[in-house]
């Protein structure tokens, strides 16, 4: 895409925006959201024309801050009065992994990852999976409220998977 150079720097400020405030959630390690971000795709198209904007990157998208490392075949930043509104992660499947304080790993997938910064809720849905060395769930849709560590699954008529590791099984992998 050939942008004014204005441009190009007001889309990776909003790229940047938009993927540091999906770092810096509970899941993750604190320090992360601190760090440069690098984000490649093959594509991207921005509209800045006003406070009310989509960004959407394709092809190959990886994004990567600190420990943070995402993956997906799509994502797409929406800004509606000039704060971010969502960010939505597709795919076959969208991926996650990043460190925690404690310095295990968490990783997740989903078909598609959906951020709400203001709601501060991450929801999985399409086959999901959130995997640390603590346990693991799994099903066709969960939502994570950042703020209060609720994690709700299921109730969509499909089962639940949810496998929770012993702690001597925990504290050989480094819990």
């Amino acid at each position: 895409m050939n942008l004014p150079r204005a441009l190009k720097s007001r889309t990776a400020a909003l790229a940047v925006l938009a993927l540091a405030t999906l770092s810096s959630t509970a899941l993750g390690k604190s320090s992360d959201r601190n760090q440069p971000m690098t984000l490649d795709s093959d594509n991207s198209d921005c509209s800045q024309a006003s406070a009310d904007s989509r960004c959407v990157f394709t092809g190959n998208v990886e994004i990567v801050q600190g420990t943070l490392h995402i993956t997906a075949a799509r994502a797409e930043i929406v800004q509606r009065g000039g704060e971010i509104e969502q960010v939505v992660l597709t795919g076959k499947q969208a991926t996650m992994r990043q460190e925690m304080d404690d310095g295990a790993t968490m990783n997740a997938r989903a078909d598609r990852i959906v951020y709400e910064p203001k709601k501060e809720l991450l929801t999985l849905t399409g086959n999901y999976t959130v995997e640390s060395p603590r346990g693991s769930n799994s099903g066709q849709r969960m939502v994570y409220n950042m703020a209060s560590g609720q994690m709700q699954s299921g109730g969509d008529g499909t089962r639940v998977r949810t496998v929770i590791q012993p702690r001597a099984q925990q504290n050989k992998e480094g819990n």
